[in-house]
């Protein structure tokens, strides 16, 4: 049978040219990077190319760069670590709660981990969204004060494709910090893991203080990501490790480094920048030419959020079941989603989209088509053709 995979947003196969660049580290520069002989300096050798590529990519400094085994893992460095640290500096000060701010349709690494603080005694705000998924800045005016430690909001959804104001965010957190005369807080984090791939994360001009990213999304290997922790951010220790061993990562991540995934990382990183735009322009083309084939079929469909990514799409097909429908294009070999890969086994009702204001009807009609650079024309209209089908077979 005939397959064509149109996830992309879950995951990307592994380009040859990364692959390539990875193995000799599985079976030949096999060594430990913390070895002092020379399989050790081969290795770590390996791992200090692959972070300054990545720093180069982001505008960062060597130092700051540190690997994680996901996005999920950089997200819970991120939130926990500072929580953590703040908790430790502040144990013997009487003062109100912390609180952490997040945008209401996060990554659900962000959602569970915020969740999970509030045992701590952390308080949660959700930053509320508009209708296209873009995040309400006068809102998050209005929500600060001295006891916000960290906001988090990520750069593109991975359900909707809205690319979020993150430049702006970071100045009204910039001014807002210029009113206080401890001006370390609130920090800003942005999961970037579905950004890096078509957009510059120049995290010097979008003003962050951590940004997660993650390889699977990049053509590069599952189980390896990385966090961008601001230099000040470290050197003020506001940031404390979650897996403590060894001095590995700086200090931050203790454990053996994962050579391999992280050489696949850094050649990822390396390859999305080099050809940023055409990239892009190839994705959306693609993207459009699959809508434009799908509103013949479904005159009455219509996207959800902005679509402002060029390789997602949400939409609502009018009188569809989406698990009915996505079940059938599975059985006729398309590959789609109803949103976050971490959720799709337990058919919940979108929160992403929920938070847009949709209500339930449009909710459960509605799914995610998500292309990448590998993504043929000849698959879009064998979609486009099995889709046709499907709705005269089922009767919509």
């Amino acid at each position: 049978m005939k397959r064509v995979y149109l996830d992309y947003a879950a995951s990307t196969p592994v380009r040859k040219e990364i692959l390539r660049a990875m193995l000799p580290y599985f079976n030949q520069q096999y060594g430990n990077a913390g070895s002092l002989h020379f399989f050790g300096q081969k290795s770590i050798q390996a791992i200090d190319e692959a972070r300054q590529k990545i720093a180069l990519a982001l505008n960062a400094n060597f130092q700051e760069i540190i690997f994680t085994s996901g996005a999920t893992e950089a997200n819970n460095l991120a939130l926990r670590g500072v929580i953590t640290s703040y908790l430790h500096q502040k144990q013997n000060i009487t003062s109100s709660s912390p609180k952490i701010i997040i945008s209401s349709i996060e990554h659900e690494s962000i959602l569970q981990t915020a969740s999970n603080l509030k045992q701590e005694g952390i308080e949660t705000i959700f930053l509320p969204v508009d209708k296209k998924g873009v995040v309400n800045l006068k809102r998050l005016e209005e929500l600060l004060d001295e006891n916000v430690i960290l906001i988090s909001v990520m750069s593109i959804n991975n359900e909707i494709g809205t690319l979020e104001p993150i430049e702006k965010i970071s100045k009204i957190i910039q001014q807002f910090k210029q009113t206080k005369k401890e001006k370390i807080y609130p920090l800003f984090h942005s999961d970037a893991a579905q950004a890096l791939m078509y957009f510059k994360c120049n995290v010097k001009k979008l003003g962050v203080d951590l940004m997660t990213i993650s390889g699977q999304k990049v053509f590069g290997p599952k189980g390896i990501g990385a966090l961008y922790i601001k230099k000040e951010v470290q050197e003020n220790k506001i940031i404390s490790s979650l897996i403590t061993g060894g001095f590995q990562e700086f200090g931050l991540r203790g454990g053996t480094e994962n050579t391999p995934l992280i050489v696949g990382l850094g050649k990822a990183v390396e390859l999305s920048q080099k050809e940023l735009n055409q990239n892009f322009k190839y994705v959306e083309s693609i993207k459009k030419y699959f809508w434009k084939g799908l509103k013949k079929i479904y005159p009455q469909a219509f996207i959800n959020g902005s679509s402002s990514a060029p390789h997602i799409l949400n939409v609502c097909l009018p009188n569809e079941s989406s698990f009915d429908f996505l079940t059938a294009l599975d059985i006729n070999g398309i590959a789609a989603s109803y949103g976050s890969a971490c959720q799709a086994r337990f058919y919940e009702p979108s929160y992403v989209l929920q938070a847009l204001g949709l209500d339930e009807k449009t909710v459960r009609s509605s799914m995610r088509f998500s292309f990448g650079i590998t993504t043929k024309k000849e698959e879009i209209n064998f979609a486009i053709k099995t889709i046709k089908l499907l709705k005269n077979k089922m009767g919509a």
